[in-house]
């Protein structure tokens, strides 16, 4: 899955929240389940990205991160 470049200003800003968001990923042993999004609607906020497009574009980011992270551990990488 490939998530392509962000085309406005509000895709840059969820994408930017996405970078910083590497603390709030949601794992289980051997498997990447996705971000905690409560934790991050909650930074989003904080960083003043309109809620609306946090909640449409960070699932498309979450499901092509998660994809990558357990291919790469599949792989024998690590997560």
């Amino acid at each position: 899955m490939v998530v392509e470049a962000p085309q406005t200003v509000e895709g840059q800003q969820v994408w930017d929240l996405a970078m910083h968001c590497g603390g709030q990923v949601r794992a289980v042993p051997g498997q990447v389940v996705g971000y905690d999004m409560t934790a991050v609607m909650a930074m989003g906020r904080a960083m003043g990205v309109p809620p609306m497009a946090t909640a449409v574009l960070m699932p498309h980011i979450e499901r092509a991160m998660t994809a990558a992270l357990n291919d790469r551990s599949s792989e024998g990488g690590e997560a």
